[in-house]
């Protein structure tokens, strides 16, 4: 018995991208920090929210590499001389990645209160009509 994959279903035709996307996704599913959010904005809005305490502006980027959203953030480790009875606030460095459907881009980010927002929006295509004409041989 051969089990087909999803890309290769006879009905699916030319849907082997999507495969590829859902690879990736489950890949990154397994990051546990920093924690997040992804809300619904509007018709075609999302936000993800990550709760990034403790880094500047400037220990963060966000970049957008074939079609995934990647945001990264490292702190610099300063030894000023202190002493630590307890450490219990850890500075690490992240990466969390987000795959984007198709038409969805990055519209902004703001950093705020120790959350970083990313907007991202959706692109509304025109619809499209295509009469195929009919020849005979």
């Amino acid at each position: 018995m051969t089990k087909l994959s999803f890309g290769a279903h006879p009905f699916l035709l030319g849907f082997e991208q999507l495969e590829r996307l859902v690879e990736r996704t489950a890949k990154t599913a397994a990051e546990g920090y920093p924690p997040f959010n992804i809300e619904r904005t509007g018709d075609n809005a999302y936000r993800i929210t990550l709760a990034v305490a403790g880094f500047r502006e400037g220990d963060l980027s966000i970049t957008v590499e074939d079609r995934q959203l990647v945001i990264r953030g490292r702190q610099d480790e300063a030894d000023d001389g202190r002493v630590f009875l307890h450490r219990g606030i850890a500075s690490r460095q992240f990466q969390r990645s987000f795959v984007m459907a198709e038409g969805v881009e990055v519209a902004g980010a703001t950093l705020e209160n120790g959350l970083l927002h990313v907007d991202l929006r959706r692109a509304v295509p025109e619809p499209v009509v295509k009469t195929i004409r009919i020849t005979t041989a």
